[in-house]
């Protein structure tokens, strides 16, 4: 056996597959969140893309399913809900793998197919559900899906799915769930406001776990920024770039349509190039990730739905052809390179019209991000750099705040819970072991 993976407390059977599949050892998110789920407390836990998440609630789930098997069939007891299709299906992968090595059953159930196709599936005998709440809620409208039976929920990229606007079906999806006896939610990010929130209504004396991966498990993203003069100089900004790589290339554009039209000029370049959307139907979005992931196409053009919680495996490159306006997004879009140790390249390409949306990202980040030229390329036209308050600014600013600031003693309104700073584990409230 192995000697990291028994401390956790694992049946051999899930540590044989996890070997088998070349995992040696857990990691740390792995290491924080698996005891403290076996021993039944809600968690929140926050750690960056490409270390492990999904392993850290799949594995302590199936655990309990072995730990407290069923007197008699029935529906599934484990639901896991996702965002994106893909990103359902990915952990659905897993999570017949795992579940084929011990006996138990796995489901997965997503918009783009037919409606009922699942229905045959939800009358046998179920152990996990993973879902995107859209699809899964049409279920329970229908009565074709039971949630009386579930004991854990897990909402993966749970702040994705607060700003998708998934907020209401879940909330109904839970209060569905009468007999729920663990809820965890696991996020990229630590800092993020809503997440904060919805947490304390939904999670009761929750372990909050944000962790930072060890070295080996953080990858090297080298990051810079060319800027553009037009549509056209950031295009061949983005024909120059390919050539000074040669592994997958995945392009980051803001809307669908532009998802095409940059595929379609790429191609008209000679690249092998395919665009990722959500309008596309399911079997076309699979077809074209898997093209892209067995390098049949080795440039990926996609809006944000490709952003979060894939695992597409070897990115080497990134290239945020258009902004995001948010600086998480940013964070998420770049975190599909560098992962599992390996070292990637993130490149933005900006026009005078997205400075602002730059300044924002490099405030999120904390840094500024490096200015880059290419000698035959370079910008003809004056970047209006981000710019920063003069001191003078800040100190008339802070003066005026100080007159009209609130009695001593006084809590102010909208002061934000900051997560972030937490590192490692912390316990919010000291809490009793629940029974099982």
């Amino acid at each position: 056996m192995n000697p990291e993976w028994d401390q956790l407390e694992l049946d051999s059977a899930l540590i044989n597959t996890l070997l088998d599949a070349g995992l040696m050892k857990p990691t740390k998110i792995q290491q924080e969140v698996i005891p403290l789920t076996l021993d039944a407390r809600d968690v929140l836990a926050a750690s960056p893309t490409g270390t492990g998440k999904t392993l850290a609630f799949l594995l302590p789930a199936i655990q309990h399913l072995i730990d407290y098997p069923r007197r008699s069939p029935g529906s599934a007891r484990v639901l896991v809900l996702a965002p994106t299709r893909e990103l359902a299906e990915q952990i659905g992968r897993q999570s017949e793998i795992l579940c084929a090595a011990v006996g138990l059953t796995s489901l997965t159930v997503t918009g783009g197919v037919n409606f009922g196709s699942h229905t045959g599936a939800f009358k046998e005998n179920l152990d996990i559900v993973i879902a995107t709440p859209g699809r899964l809620l049409d279920y329970l409208g229908d009565e074709k899906f039971s949630a009386e039976a579930l004991e854990i929920l897990v909402l993966d990229e749970a702040d994705r799915m607060l700003d998708m606007g998934f907020r209401q079906p879940v909330e109904q999806i839970i209060n569905e769930a009468m007999n729920l006896r663990q809820r965890l939610l696991f996020s990229a990010t630590a800092d993020h406001h809503t997440l904060a929130t919805f947490s304390k209504q939904v999670l009761a004396k929750p372990e909050f776990i944000n962790v930072e991966p060890p070295r080996r498990e953080k990858g090297k993203i080298h990051q810079w920024v060319h800027i553009a003069d037009d549509a056209e100089h950031k295009q061949a900004l983005l024909k120059h770039l390919l050539g000074d790589f040669n592994g997958r290339v995945l392009v980051f554009v803001r809307k669908r349509e532009r998802a095409h039209e940059l595929a379609e000029a790429l191609q008209r370049m000679g690249y092998g190039a395919v665009a990722m959307e959500g309008g596309l139907p399911q079997d076309e979005r699979q077809k074209r990730l898997k093209s892209f992931s067995d390098v049949r196409q080795r440039i990926l053009v996609a809006t944000d739905v490709a952003a979060r919680g894939l695992d597409i495996p070897d990115v080497e490159l990134v290239v945020n052809y258009d902004l995001p306006r948010k600086g998480d997004t940013f964070l998420h879009r770049i975190g599909r390179t560098g992962r599992a140790g390996k070292t990637g390249t993130a490149i933005a390409l900006v026009e005078a019209h997205d400075a602002e949306n730059l300044g924002r990202i490099e405030r999120y980040l904390t840094e500024r991000l490096e200015r880059r030229f290419i000698p035959e390329l370079r910008p003809k036209f004056k970047f209006p750099e981000p710019h920063k308050k003069s001191k003078s600014k800040k100190k008339k600013k802070a003066l005026k705040g100080s007159k009209s600031s609130s009695p001593k003693g006084t809590k102010q309104k909208g002061a934000r819970p900051n997560m972030s700073t937490v590192k490692g584990k912390q316990k919010v409230d000291p809490i009793k072991k629940r029974s099982s």
